[in-house]
């Protein structure tokens, strides 16, 4: 599986430097895959483009006000990006410049808070422990961070809870769950009315969202691990919805993942680090919402192995033609 199979070259004035008003006003390039053929729409078009009776699965994790800054003591300036927390007080991160920060380093981010280095790892994750003056060193800790946008995100001042799906109320993400981004609460509504059910699961989005893969081999590479939740009744309700012909619609990649997950280990709750790419049997999702996908990816490979490489390249290509938006504050797309 080569990873230059899964490239493609985007004109930099698609990538979307701000969301639309309202949110469903975004474009949807929709392939249907059993007519090979593609439709431009609207998201605010889904509850036509659904049918009576399909489930839709969406992420309601929260993003952490995740990025940290601070000045090292002896001298310049550190950058933290929060992925997950490992203890209280204690947590994996991304770190900007890696090389400078070592164990035993520590960071001023205010007059009360200061962080240690614990332990570094590989592709500029470190281990760091936050040290506050009193109280809670997790508050103080989030209350001095801001919403990390993507670094394709050049300049952006909007609200933060613009970055925010109107799911999203489990905080625990580094990143958005983007597809879940193109919901309102009229559309919520017009869903409902069409009889097109609507769940949350969780899964907190990790440090794969930041990376590429780096493997010539794409299969050869190694997800990071992510948390995942399913409530208690959504499996039942997912063979349900089955049973009566109804299909189960992801929205993003990350329900994706969190469904299949569960649909591999019969495990509601856990950490999966399942690598979705061509080949992968889909045992729970029938039809996916998402965004565009940064090339080399392992979210390109994912939507690839849902629809079949060819036909993603050829979407995407189309897309570009068109002018859609791309990435997270862009357009989107329906697989199904």
């Amino acid at each position: 599986m080569r990873l230059s199979d899964f490239d493609y070259a985007l004109p930099e004035e698609l990538i979307a430097q701000e969301p639309l008003e309202p949110r469903d006003a975004a474009r949807l390039l929709v392939l249907d895959r059993a007519r090979d053929r593609l439709v431009h729409k609207h998201v605010r078009e889904l509850p036509e483009l659904l049918r009576p009776g399909d489930l839709l699965v969406a992420n309601r994790s929260r993003v952490l006000p995740a990025r940290i800054r601070g000045r090292l003591r002896g001298g310049g300036t550190a950058e933290f990006l929060l992925l997950r927390r490992l203890a209280p007080g204690s947590w994996q991160a991304l770190a900007r410049p890696a090389r400078r920060l070592r164990p035993g380093d520590r960071i001023m981010v205010n007059a009360q808070l200061r962080l240690r280095v614990t332990a570094t790892f590989a592709e500029g994750v470190r281990e760091i422990e936050a040290e506050a003056d009193a109280g809670d060193p997790d508050a103080a800790l989030l209350a001095a961070g801001s919403v990390p946008l993507p670094p394709y995100i050049h300049g952006w001042r909007g609200d933060p809870e613009r970055y925010q799906t109107i799911f999203a109320d489990t905080d625990g993400s580094a990143a958005a769950p983007t597809a879940g981004l193109h919901f309102t609460p009229n559309l919520l509504e017009r869903l409902a009315t069409a009889g097109v059910g609507l769940e949350t699961l969780v899964l907190h989005v990790g440090l794969d969202t930041f990376r590429p893969i780096t493997s010539a081999d794409a299969a050869a590479h190694q997800m990071h691990r992510e948390w995942y939740s399913l409530p208690a009744g959504l499996p039942a309700q997912i063979e349900r919805t089955r049973a009566d012909g109804g299909r189960v619609v992801a929205v993003g990649t990350t329900s994706v993942r969190a469904l299949e997950s569960w649909a591999a280990t019969g495990t509601v709750e856990g950490w999966t680090d399942l690598f979705i790419s061509p080949g992968h049997r889909f045992a729970v999702v029938d039809a996916l919402l998402t965004n565009f996908h940064l090339p080399r990816s392992t979210l390109v490979v994912l939507v690839s192995a849902f629809a079949g490489r060819a036909r993603i390249l050829a979407a995407y290509a189309e897309a570009i033609r068109e002018r859609y938006r791309f990435y997270s504050f862009g357009d989107a797309m329906l697989l199904l």
